[in-house]
């Protein structure tokens, strides 16, 4: 199982009382850099469950760098895309994904490219940031998605 993330989860906090921003006022970059935080947490937490129940499927984080998308193109003046020697063509943003669903890495493993800062380059396993390794924090995030899930489903 791959789920996508970025390097930006480093900057990222969450915030257990308010996840959905309710009651904080809404900050797009924040609330993008908690969303990669919280998709590292959920790898930890769900590869720690598989490794407990037996399971050979593994949870492993793929980020592909900054790459020259559409998404990238929202940014201030379309700024990022402009930056060619910070960024990955989509398809070489692509490689760290396939890299990471297809090689034996380890469960939980990072992969993303190997340039500076993790923007550019080819697919490499690298080390997710310190609060992405905290596995209380993990727990508590499951938990606390879990019950704001079962909310919305009642």
């Amino acid at each position: 199982m791959v789920h996508v993330t970025s390097e930006l989860h480093k900057q990222g906090k969450i915030d257990l009382d308010d996840l959905d921003w309710r009651t904080r006022k809404h900050n797009g970059m924040q609330a993008y850099q908690a969303s990669k935080l919280a998709v590292v947490l959920f790898s930890l937490e769900l590869q720690r469950r598989l490794t407990a129940a037996d399971s050979p499927v593994r949870s492993v984080l793929a980020s592909p760098g900054i790459a020259r998308t559409t998404l990238a193109a929202h940014s201030r003046s379309n700024v990022i895309n402009r930056l060619t020697f910070l960024t990955n063509a989509p398809e070489r943003g692509a490689l760290s994904l396939l890299y990471a669903a297809t090689q034996d890495v380890p469960g939980n493993s990072y992969v993303g490219p190997d340039g500076l800062g993790g923007f550019r380059g080819s697919p490499a396993v690298r080390r997710q940031g310190k609060a992405g390794l905290d596995p209380a924090m993990a727990g508590r995030l499951w938990d606390a998605t879990a019950d704001l899930v079962g909310a919305v489903a009642r």
